[in-house]
C-alpha cells in the first residue's frame, strides 16, 4: 500500500519506490529506500510528515504515492 494510507505513529518498512529515475533518485537522497523504516507523524490532505533515519521529512501526496510500504 502507498505511504499515504499508513496509520499515524505506526512503524512501517518501505517495500519499494516507484516512479521515473529522477523521482527514485530524489526519494533515495531523502532516505526512502527499500528496507528503511518510516513512521508517519502527521498526514494532512495526502501530504505526510515522516520520521525516517532520525530525520523529519515532509513529502507531498504525489511523492508519497510512489513509496510502497
Amino acid at each position: 500500500m502507498p505511504l499515504t494510507m499508513a496509520n499515524i505513529g505506526e512503524a512501517n518498512t518501505i517495500k519499494r519506490v516507484s516512479g521515473n529515475d529522477e523521482t527514485k533518485r530524489f526519494l533515495a537522497n531523502l532516505g526512502f529506500v527499500p528496507g528503511a523504516e518510516v513512521i508517519v507523524l502527521s498526514a494532512i490532505g495526502g501530504n505526510v510528515i515522516v520520521n525516517i533515519k532520525d530525520s523529519r521529512v515532509a513529502v507531498n501526496a504525489d511523492m508519497a504515492r510512489h513509496i510502497m510500504i
